[in-house]
């Protein structure tokens, strides 16, 4: 399993964009600025798009690029590009992006016959088939409807909390997993505990305390990417982490990084 970091900022500056992953060429997690980077041939090659919530960060790019590959995807006749996401944040597209005010509605054009974009309700638990990989809903707790996912192979699985403060639930999960890779957000510096808390993200403190109750065997670590944080908190958010110390290894993730996970 290749993941294409597109995204991982909190928000936008040079150098950063927010949130999006491509998983093997046909599969985004989550669909923000990054995707911008993409080119037309590998945007025209998604046919997944799996979102976490509605928040702009996440969710921007899915209109653009539709807009983008209607006439290359119409002349190779190839299906809609599915729009996995909550019930919830599916009315949130509908209502405030896709209504023909902020952005024309992609799932009528370039006809209603045959869209460019099609959306597909799901729930946590749920575990859909997309491009020959079996993709998780995971609980998350943010201040809209929101989930984390899990990409599921063979030797084990890739995990994206998605945005989220603490969460009981994840962990339970989790705990019954192989997670080869776990990326997490950590949108704030400690300094910052009490908007964390209240926006739903998390600080630090509260990372370090979310992860020790992931199950590790003895002696063994589990890979730990940090996403989301905010452009110029960079340093603060790592040295907290590093100065609060864990079992695991916790590294920040970067704008065009490639993690590889065995099949």
């Amino acid at each position: 399993m290749q993941i294409r970091v597109l995204g991982c900022s909190g928000s936008i500056a040079a150098g950063c964009r927010t949130t999006s992953f491509l998983v093997d060429d046909t599969v985004l997690i989550d669909a923000g600025t990054g995707v911008g980077d993409l080119t037309l041939a590998e945007m025209a090659a998604v046919d997944h798009i799996f979102v976490t919530h509605s928040h702009l960060d996440h969710v921007l790019a899915i209109g653009l690029l539709a807009d983008s590959v209607t006439r290359k995807r119409a002349a190779l006749d190839r299906p809609p590009v599915v729009v996995h996401a909550l019930p919830a944040t599916i009315a949130a597209l509908k209502l405030h992006v896709l209504n023909g005010i902020i952005w024309p509605d992609f799932t009528r054009l370039p006809t209603a016959d045959k869209p460019v974009l099609a959306f597909h309700a799901v729930e946590v638990g749920d575990i859909v088939e997309a491009a020959g990989r079996r993709v998780e809903v995971l609980s998350a707790a943010h201040t809209v409807p929101a989930v984390g996912y899990a990409v599921h192979a063979s030797h084990g699985a890739w995990v994206f909390t998605g945005d989220t403060g603490p969460n009981p639930a994840l962990w339970k999960r989790l705990s019954a997993l192989r997670v080869r890779a776990l990326f997490i957000e950590t949108a704030f510096s400690d300094d910052e505990h009490e908007l964390a808390t209240i926006s739903r993200h998390l600080c630090p403190s509260m990372l370090v305390k979310e992860l020790s109750q992931m199950p590790v065997a003895a002696g063994d670590a589990l890979d730990v990417y940090i996403t989301h944080i905010k452009p110029g908190e960079m340093d603060a958010v790592m040295s907290g982490v590093a100065a609060l110390g864990s079992r695991h290894r916790i590294v920040a993730l970067q704008t065009g990084q490639v993690v590889h996970l065995p099949d």
